[in-house]
């Protein structure tokens, strides 16, 4: 991992996200790319003339003022030592933020979020979601808060099927950046009802593909895959969860239902995704 990519609206979450990112950057001697998407008055630019906007009087206060920002952000103390390179362009969050990633080649993105209701609304519907859905590289999802981000209990909730094996190696590599034990998790519900005996040798098999023994399997039984994976970070009080998606339809298929105020503030643990091949 050498590049990570941070989108930056300035916001406490946009910080909780960069404090995670230079985290990871110290670990990894990465090279951290800031992108912020000016948004301006649809007065301000027609779309027809974007190769002119630099000379518009208006679009240049709005860069001096993003740049203030910037060179503000940029002074924060967990940035130190690092390199920073910003970025600010005018173009949609979600497709600005894909185009910058492949663009500069990016191996992570760490966004933060200020979804609060668990999984589902923590990426449905937002602009995180659509990141999700088309980054080719991991994403990272971190809520405000938080001074350190030390990963030792890491749970990948997957259906371990043959198409999860195409980016496991991905979630193998980020965990031993902490050295953090992996807990294998398949979530069984009633409407997607299998037999301890074909998950555990579904799961056997799954591993029997890769070098690493840092890891526990774990079967859990709830009302829906959310809650499951919820519920069981919220036991083993899990430090990140990973999960797999898919590029057609994002993190939709993997919900059904919603889930209570007890278990939402457990959202509040870092998400990371991997996009299947």
């Amino acid at each position: 991992m050498k590049r990570i990519l941070v989108p930056v609206d300035f916001s406490p979450e946009a910080e909780s996200a960069a404090r995670v990112a230079a985290s990871i950057a110290r670990k990894t001697g990465s090279e951290i790319f800031l992108v912020h998407m000016l948004e301006l008055p649809v007065t301000t630019i027609d779309p027809a003339e974007m190769n002119t906007i630099s000379s518009e009087p208006q679009i240049i206060y709005f860069m001096k003022l993003a740049h203030e920002k910037f060179d503000k952000f940029k002074s924060l103390p967990f940035f130190d030592g690092l390199r920073v390179i910003e970025s600010i362009q005018f173009q949609h969050a979600f497709s600005g933020i894909i185009n910058e990633s492949e663009k500069n080649n990016i191996d992570l993105i760490v966004m933060g979020s200020q979804g609060a209701s668990g999984l589902q609304e923590m990426f449905i519907g937002s602009n995180t979601e659509k990141v999700v859905r088309r980054s080719k590289v991991p994403v990272l999802v971190i809520k405000k808060g938080g001074e350190k981000f030390d990963v030792k209990n890491f749970i990948f909730a997957s259906d371990f099927n043959k198409e999860s094996k195409s980016t496991f190696h991905r979630v193998v590599d980020f965990a031993n950046l902490f050295d953090a034990k992996i807990h294998l998790l398949y979530i069984n519900t009633i409407h997607n009802f299998n037999t301890t005996k074909n998950i555990e040798k579904r799961i056997t098999e799954f591993m029997d593909d890769f070098d690493f023994s840092n890891y526990t399997t774990n079967i859990y039984n709830d009302i829906s895959i959310e809650k499951g994976i919820l519920s069981f970070a919220r036991d083993i009080d899990a430090d990140l969860i990973a999960l797999n998606t898919h590029g057609r339809s994002g993190l939709s298929q993997l919900f059904n239902g919603s889930i209570g105020q007890e278990l939402a503030n457990h959202a509040l643990r870092p998400v990371i995704t991997f996009k299947l091949k």
